[in-house]
């Protein structure tokens, strides 16, 4: 997972990982995040810093963290604020990266 820029956030598509350094919500979630990533042996989510990014925050009425923000198609389909479990993500991922689950 790595850590969100300027110009990534302009693009038209991502999963954005929204938290607090010091929220053991937040780390749980990564934890699952992480785990996706892991399985994918790839880079799937993007992360940002809640607190270094208040503006944002504020801009896209982001109500709590953690947050998973998905940008698709230039807009914000989804903020899921209750991660739940693993499965749950996947759920997300089907409809928003569904090349993860391809056989190419």
């Amino acid at each position: 997972m790595q850590q969100i820029n300027e110009e990534q956030l302009g693009q038209e598509h991502y999963l954005l990982y929204i938290y607090t350094p010091f929220c053991g919500t937040c780390a749980l979630a990564k934890s699952m995040l992480d785990k996706i990533e892991s399985v994918h042996k790839q880079d799937i989510f993007h992360s940002m810093n809640a607190s270094l990014h208040p503006e944002f925050m504020q801009d896209n009425e982001i109500e709590s963290v953690p947050c998973l923000l998905i940008k698709d198609g230039n807009e914000i389909k989804e903020k899921i604020y209750a991660f739940k479990s693993i499965a749950n993500i996947y759920s997300y991922l089907t409809d928003y990266e569904p090349s993860l689950f391809s056989d190419e």
